[in-house]
């Protein structure tokens, strides 16, 4: 692997990311309108881009492992530290993708906390709607471990859980 291998590998990261970012916002546009229709495709359609980035993820790992080798740096060297270590137009090149990943990521951080907030909200309107007809007892969600396997969660009475750490 070479420095052009590390950047193509790079351009891919980018534009998963991106359509991630895209997902996302169609998701959170299904949510906040309650069209719930499409909403289990558009989360299908987010878990495949996950697992391309999971594979590319390693791709990117080698091939920047295998550069940070050719230049003499360590095995582990950031993305930062690479550019430093290799010469013009390469410098330049590794530095604009890590802005643009950096941003992508900042995007992501942000619309996972929106989704979050909307889905917690649009659950507990559920949970509160089914309780006031007299439909639930207590209430039930499918909710997350620490080890962030899936679990039930149950409570008793007519309370939304906070699932708030």
């Amino acid at each position: 692997m070479s420095l052009p291998d590390l950047a193509a590998v790079l351009w891919r990261q980018r534009e998963l990311l991106e359509r991630l970012v895209y997902r996302l916002e169609c998701e959170q546009l299904l949510l906040s309108a309650g069209r719930t229709r499409w909403l289990g495709e558009a989360t299908a359609e987010v878990e495949i881009l996950l697992e391309e980035l999971e594979v590319v993820e390693l791709q990117r790992a080698v091939a920047a492992q295998t550069v940070a080798l050719e230049l003499g740096l360590p095995a582990d060297a950031t993305l930062e530290y690479l550019a430093a270590g290799c010469q013009p137009p390469w410098t330049g090149v590794l530095l604009e993708h890590r802005q643009a990943l950096i941003e992508l990521m900042g995007e992501l951080s942000t619309l996972a906390d929106l989704s979050k907030n909307l889905m917690t909200a649009g659950m507990a309107a559920v949970e509160a709607t089914l309780s006031r007809i007299g439909m639930r007892t207590g209430t039930s969600s499918l909710g997350y471990d620490a080890q962030g396997n899936n679990e039930m969660i149950f409570a008793p009475g007519a309370g939304v859980v906070d699932r708030e750490l």
